[in-house]
């Protein structure tokens, strides 16, 4: 008798969401709050919506040692949500998946 009852308990709005929502896109917001999933990356992210920086600039405003920036900077580049650019002997990081910045906020104004 449970069972049924859960059944009529689950909310209509889930289904809403995933009709007509392109797969791809699906797949790609997954990757984006998976990759997203660990609390450094989370912080490197929110370093670089204040504009691009170098690895030595996002160490020093996270706290992390360097080798633990670089590992993290080279996930969220394999995934495309921060790209590199070269600049003399420093390598600049950006943020370049426009999703990321409406994470960061719902993260910040959600209830969580």
């Amino acid at each position: 008798m449970s069972n049924s009852k859960s059944a009529t308990t689950r909310r209509p709005s889930q289904k809403h969401l995933l009709r007509g929502v392109d797969p791809e896109l699906l797949n790609r917001a997954a990757q984006t709050i998976r990759v997203l999933g660990h609390p450094d990356r989370i912080k490197i992210a929110e370093v670089l919506e204040a504009g691009d920086a170098t690895v030595t600039e996002i160490q020093e405003k996270v706290g992390l040692p360097q080798a633990i920036v670089s590992q993290h900077l080279a996930r969220l580049r394999a995934h495309g949500i921060v790209a590199s650019t070269r600049e003399g002997q420093n390598v600049v990081y950006s943020l370049v998946e426009p999703k990321v910045l409406h994470i960061l906020n719902c993260i910040r104004n959600c209830d969580l």
